[in-house]
């Protein structure tokens, strides 16, 4: 069917339509953008939150002269339809497909990646000085939603915007949600500026004459009546405090005044932010009604919304729920998430534990300070927050936390291929991140059961502890009632005893892999041991020592880096113990790692029984040949 939106080729074709055209245009993105996700499933929420103000964006703007960076980027996927890749669309997220994410090899509209918040503005700025330093004209555009702004980085590039740039335009899409419902006095400071009725009274007015007679007059008195508001408002605008002048808030749906606002914002030679409120989900009840669980999510029903009911309970559900009991036990357990209540399954501990649970907004760093200062007073602090993000805050983990010692647990979800999500999201690195730190311990579970082992023995440990687990679900294994107590350290023999001639240890969601190889190996006539590790570290040297000593060969398995990984630490600790025999290393390879299907990927880069008997291949035929000796 001929529609407007297949005959947009790149936002030159945006350019060329009527104001009417434009109208039709966005009804059609949203009805793509619900029909297509559907099928791949991902960030419906906030992409049918961004579409007016994205066909705004790519109205007045030339990209890719002019640079847009999303924050987040995960709204990104109405830019997508508009710069030549809508009959692409229904790849999104898909193997070999488009990124679900701003991609800088995708496109050369996609003029910065990411997939963490808070990034925009400082991005942006450094773009804009590189800019005025080159002698350049183009425009930085920076979409950020008001959940990047409990980001401290947000801060410290406003900190910095004034004083090192003439011409920068932030836009602020305020939907009040991030994935829960915002958090904070940021979010309280933008509530109080859109429920202001003086201000909103004042701006409906200044907006009436703008629209009544246009020009550089009415520009004018719009600009002194929001002046006026913004008195009423507070002691003075935050960001007029930042040196950033200010417009808004306006209707962010309203596509001429939007059109007509970044006209004016283009003359502006000074950093400027315009304050849009959308609504996330716009066009589609289900999602309007569920924010939380339209934010991002499988494939689901075009009409209604519904998806498959769950077969059985992800590692983050059985997180929350052991944590809960754990609560109940133990008044000095508390839950923090950095804006990841439904990410991380928290909002199960929420409701039953209601004044030991605490958001602190998409501020990673922040959520570790905090849970040391907590963990100073007796409290046993549990940070759920994915691997991916735990990144930003390495610095707390090492100085704030276990430098001190400190009993604060690391949950962290989404510990090795994130699938769909990509590289921003995958959880590759802790184990490399983490294992280098004194005094913390790093647990990594074979199912279910052992994670609550884990928890319960992360809740009596005297020093700072991690936890890795995979997302979705696990093997199924059913949850005790009491969980037990592990030796800190210490390895599981799952088969085999002391004198195999080979021994595969199997960490975490791997051991499964593990355990395949070993029947593949007996079917051949080998001896084989397979250990669960538990640990990542410490790693237990008396098991090493007692079956590494008597075997011909040592194969590790793991959902992470082979740089600095689980097997690097094998290999050190071989090294250390003076054993000299072949390891073969089965994890991911030293380059970021694509979206697309958790099976798929693995068998692509070898992370599969298969290619690990293949790569043992030259030490197996030496033990062969040792025997006919």
């Amino acid at each position: 069917m001929d529609t407007i939106l297949s005959r947009i080729k790149s936002p030159a074709d945006v350019k060329a339509l009527s104001m009417p055209q434009l109208t039709q245009l966005a009804e059609e993105i949203r009805e793509r953008l619900i029909q297509g996700v559907a099928k791949t499933g991902g960030h419906i929420g906030p992409n049918l939150g961004v579409v007016e103000l994205t066909i705004a964006m790519h109205y007045v703007f030339d990209t890719p002269t002019d640079s847009f960076i999303f924050d987040v980027s995960h709204q990104a996927y109405v830019h997508k339809l508009l710069t030549g890749r809508e009959h692409l669309f229904d790849t999104i997220r898909q193997p070999g497909g488009l990124n679900g994410f701003m991609l800088r090899t995708e496109s050369e509209h996609d003029s910065y990646g990411a997939g963490h918040a808070g990034t925009a503005l400082s991005a942006a700025l450094g773009m804009a000085v590189a800019r005025d330093m080159s002698g350049g004209s183009e425009h930085i555009v920076a979409l950020a939603g008001d959940a990047a702004f409990t980001n401290g980085i947000s801060f410290e590039a406003l900190n910095n915007i004034a004083a090192q740039t003439k011409r920068l335009i932030i836009v602020l899409n305020d939907n009040e949600w991030s994935i829960d419902k915002n958090v904070g006095a940021i979010a309280e400071y933008f509530h109080k500026i859109v429920m202001n009725s003086t201000y909103n009274s004042l701006h409906d007015k200044a907006v009436e004459f703008v629209e009544m007679i246009g020009g550089k007059a009415a520009r004018h008195v719009a600009k002194k009546a929001e002046e006026a508001a913004k008195g009423l408002v507070g002691r003075g605008m935050i960001f007029e405090e930042f040196g950033i002048s200010y417009f808004g808030p306006i209707d962010g749906h309203n596509l001429p005044n939007l059109i007509e606002t970044f006209k004016f914002l283009k003359t502006q030679n000074k950093p400027v932010v315009l304050h849009a409120i959308t609504q996330k989900g716009r066009g589609f009840q289900p999602a309007i009604e569920g924010q939380k669980k339209f934010h991002g999510l499988g494939p689901y029903h075009p009409e209604t919304g519904e998806t498959k009911p769950a077969v059985q309970k992800t590692y983050s559900e059985i997180f929350a729920e052991t944590l809960t009991k754990l609560a109940t036990g133990n008044d000095k357990v508390v839950a923090i998430t950095a804006a990841m209540p439904n990410g991380t399954a928290l909002d199960l501990f929420r409701p039953v534990h209601p004044t030991r649970y605490f958001d602190v907004g998409i501020a990673e760093e922040h959520a570790v300070l905090f849970a040391a200062g907590m963990a100073t007073k007796g409290y046993k602090p549990f940070c759920a927050i994915y691997s991916t993000f735990l990144q930003r805050a390495f610095d707390q983990i090492v100085h704030d936390v276990a430098l001190q010692n400190l009993p604060v647990v690391f949950c962290m979800d989404r510990g090795g291929l994130s699938g769909d999500d990509g590289p921003t999201h995958h959880g590759l690195f802790d184990i490399s991140y983490l294992r280098s730190v004194p005094n913390l311990i790093h647990m990594v579970p074979k199912d279910e059961d052992e994670l609550a082992d884990m928890m319960y023995t992360a809740m009596l440990h005297e020093g700072p502890s991690a936890i890795r687990y995979p997302r979705g679900t696990g093997p199924g294994v059913a949850v005790k009632d009491q969980p037990a107590v592990l030796e800190i350290g210490k390895a599981e023999v799952i088969s085999g005893k002391p004198g195999a001639e080979v021994v595969i240890f199997g960490l975490g969601a791997m051991l499964a892999e593990a355990e395949r190889l070993a029947q593949m190996l007996k079917a051949q006539g080998f001896s084989v041991a397979v250990i669960n590790p538990r640990f990542a570290k410490p790693i237990d040297k008396d098991c090493v020592d007692t079956f590494g000593a008597a075997c011909e060969l040592v194969v590790t398995f793991e959902d992470h880096v082979l740089a600095g990984g689980f097997g690097s630490a094998i290999l050190e600790t071989l090294n250390a113990l003076r054993i000299d025999i072949p390891v073969v290393r089965v994890g991911w390879p030293d380059e970021f790692i694509e979206h697309g299907k958790v099976e798929s990927l693995r068998e692509k880069y070898g992370l599969t029984a298969e290619a690990a008997l293949e790569n043992c291949k030259g030490a197996l035929e030496e033990i062969l040949e040792w025997r006919g000796r």
